[in-house]
């Protein structure tokens, strides 16, 4: 018996996904990562992400336990493309004591939600790209203002402090928490 002509293309479409020799675990890996989100992809060679750059820098785990807590990693590991202006360690530090804490309760996610979306534009703006009294609109619909001082280039009152550029947009250390 012969096959109808619109079946060949599904046909060889299903042999050449099995002849590619994908392990069988490959595959419920995928699924994990599917459900995941974006944020779960394993890709060593690429360039990072506005995520997985946050999350390989031991000074922004307190910026990664928050991005956590508010479910925005899916969200900042998509296209893009971003800025996000990424508080240090030390600058939550700087918090008054038990902020942080109390910010990551799930209580508290919504406004968490807010003050890390303060922190987040959605285009991809290198620093000589910001000029002194320059508005950036953010993430939550508010405004943050640039501000050059000599050398050295302040969002709001945060000093911008280094910068890398990822794939999905730009990452700039801050030296301070973006309050909206």
């Amino acid at each position: 018996m012969r096959a109808p002509r619109t079946m060949l293309p599904a046909f060889f479409a299903i042999l050449s996904i099995s002849a590619c020799g994908k392990p069988a675990d490959e595959g419920a890996a995928t699924n994990a990562a599917t459900t995941a989100g974006q944020a779960a992809v394993n890709d060593t060679v690429s360039m990072k992400d506005v995520v997985k750059i946050a999350v390989g820098s031991k000074d922004h785990t307190t910026l990664v336990a928050a991005l956590q807590a508010a479910d925005l990693v899916n969200a900042l590991a998509n296209a893009g493309p971003f800025t996000v202006f990424a508080p240090t360690n030390a600058a939550f530090d700087k918090l008054p004591k038990g902020t942080v804490d109390d910010l990551l309760k799930p209580a508290n996610k919504e406004k968490l939600r807010l003050i890390l979306q303060h922190h987040v534009t959605t285009s991809s703006l290198e620093l000589d790209q910001f000029s002194d009294g320059q508005v950036v609109g953010m993430a939550d619909g508010t405004n943050a203002t640039i501000h050059k001082k000599g050398a050295d280039t302040f969002i709001n009152e945060a000093r911008i402090l280094g910068s890398v550029k990822g794939s999905n947009g730009m990452v700039h250390v801050i030296d301070g928490v973006l309050v909206p």
